[in-house]
């Protein structure tokens, strides 16, 4: 019984420092708690990096991110198991795709991140089918497609004024 624990402890110890930084969102997806949401906070974080959203910038650096994170989410979900908590690179690309396109305020921020933590746990179709199953695209489809829901809902509210 005792052996298998111990090639899981082994194989853990074994993911090379990037594949953990990267496939965990900094080390976010060690939280006890709310991995997901210091995920998402990771991802925000980006921001305070000067020109980071503008779309020359942004939209590439989601698609290599998008990219690296479903190869390395992969190959830590044969380790940790289906969607783990520890893996949270699909976080910041969802958060950085709810930005896509979205004029800086700190009020239009704030909103794409609860709005994109809500719809990350409700996972609304599709984002609920690509969570069932196994597999690192799978892994970052349901945060692509909240992020996605999460940008089309801020851009219909900047475009009829409601946070004015």
């Amino acid at each position: 019984m005792e052996q298998p624990q111990n090639n899981i402890e082994n194989q853990k110890s074994q993911i090379s420092f990037l594949t953990k930084i990267i496939g965990s969102g900094f080390f976010t997806g060690y939280a006890p708690v709310a991995s997901g949401t210091f995920g998402s906070l990771a991802g925000l974080a980006f921001f305070l990096i000067p020109s980071f959203s503008l779309p020359q910038i942004l939209i590439p650096a989601t698609i290599v991110l998008f990219y690296i994170g479903g190869r390395i989410a992969e190959s830590m979900e044969k380790i940790y198991g289906q969607d783990p908590a520890e893996v949270t690179v699909d976080e910041i690309v969802g958060m950085w795709i709810s930005l896509w396109f979205i004029p800086f305020s700190y009020l239009n921020y704030a909103l794409a991140f609860i709005i994109f933590r809500i719809l990350d746990i409700l996972k609304p179709y599709p984002a609920a089918e690509f969570d069932k199953k196994s597999g690192g695209w799978n892994i970052m489809l349901d945060d692509v497609i909240a992020g996605m829901y999460t940008n089309i809902i801020i851009q219909i509210a900047l475009r009829i004024n409601l946070f004015n």
